[in-house]
């Protein structure tokens, strides 16, 4: 079957040759202080709204040639996802190509680079691999995809071993989220060329575990089904194919949004199996204490083997901020030991990308 990219090129170069390449739209369209223009041609449409991760919703205007287009910003360097509403229909960019595939549906990425780059531009340093593996589950439905980060170097240094941080994606997302919108592997790939990170590998495993078109009294059961499938077979798969430090003191859990709240129900609930827990945007139920009172009832042990607790949530992301809080109280009246940052910032890429860059170099840092 053709790709949807090659499709997209041949459609491109088709209508290049009969408007002439002069005349192709261009959108989204950054411009030098970091304003982007998005444009849809749509001379038939009504109403075209253009709809952004950073909680925006505005109309666009229509021009005489029958062209929509808005200009918005300027926007911090990050990559944004972005769609349109053309008469109340959701719809991709249709003339850019980069588009974020997520569990269900799609959106379109526009990056907005920084001057000098920032930590998740592609700079000029050393690159490691991000890696595809498939394998084979007897737990879930699907097969689904594990995305593995190795550092600059790890080829070339067969003997050495490498902790690794276990990132997981958030809700309606894919194994490719952290990469391709997050960018982790170019933050870890410029902290380690500034010395202030030490190579480790990082495992972006799949957190759907139960199928997402799933009905919602199935889908209930997600976290407790994605538990026993990232330590029974996720982290064995890792621990056979990939030369890390196989023990829980170089092993650290994050993720964001469900993946922040994946990671400290998890993280908290198997102790032995990981050292630091990472939360973006998402936490534990402030139930959890209930649930699961022991590393709650046992803060001083709890302490004693987590060398981190780290939350961070933004200004304006209500709801996360809402449950942040809560659960930060609970930990503050068992007593155990976290950080939480609280800084500006949506729920979006922009902001968990920034906390990835503030998480690495803490991990592991007793190494």
């Amino acid at each position: 079957m053709r790709s949807p990219f090659v499709f997209g090129v041949v459609a491109v170069s088709l209508l290049g040759s009969l408007l002439g390449a002069e005349e192709l739209l261009i959108s989204p369209e950054v411009h030098a202080d970091r304003r982007v223009t998005f444009r849809v041609q749509a001379p038939k449409a009504d109403e075209l709204t253009f709809v952004a991760d950073w909680n925006v919703r505005e109309p666009m205007q229509k021009g005489d040639d029958g062209t929509w287009s808005l200009t918005v910003g300027p926007l911090e360097p990050a990559t944004y996802i972005y769609g349109f509403e053309m008469d109340g229909v959701p719809i991709v960019d249709p003339v850019n190509p980069i588009v974020k595939l997520r569990a269900r549906g799609a959106g379109s990425l526009v990056t907005v680079p920084g001057s000098p780059p920032t930590l998740w531009d592609q700079r000029d340093v050393p690159h490691g691999s991000v890696n595809a593996e498939w394998q084979n589950t007897k737990l879930l439905e699907h097969e689904p995809l594990v995305t593995v980060y190795t550092p600059p170097g790890y080829d070339e240094n067969p003997e050495k071993r490498y902790p690794v941080l276990y990132l997981l994606h958030g809700n309606n997302d894919t194994p490719v989220g952290w990469t391709m919108v997050g960018k982790a592997n170019f933050i870890a790939d410029s902290l380690i060329a500034e010395g202030k990170l030490e190579p480790l590998i990082i495992v972006m495993p799949f957190g759907h575990a139960v199928p997402y078109s799933s009905p919602p009294e199935k889908r209930a059961g997600n976290t407790a089904l994605f538990e026993r499938y990232l330590l029974e077979e996720v982290i064995p798969m890792v621990e056979s194919r990939y030369r890390v430090l196989a023990d829980r003191d170089h092993r650290a859990l994050a993720g964001l949004s469900m993946g922040g709240m994946q990671s400290t129900e998890i993280g908290l609930r198997n102790l032995d199996q990981f050292s630091a827990i990472g939360a973006f945007s998402g936490v534990a139920r402030a139930e959890l204490a209930e649930e699961v009172p022991e590393p709650f009832e046992k803060a001083e042990r709890t302490n004693e083997m987590l060398d981190l607790l780290w939350i961070a949530c933004g200004r304006q992301d209500p709801r996360a901020m809402e449950r942040s809080r809560r659960f930060v109280a609970v930990l503050d009246q068992h007593g155990i030991d976290h950080e939480f940052v609280v800084t500006e910032g949506f729920h979006n890429y922009a902001a968990w990308q920034r906390y990835l860059a503030r998480l690495l170099p803490l991990l592991f840092a007793q190494d």
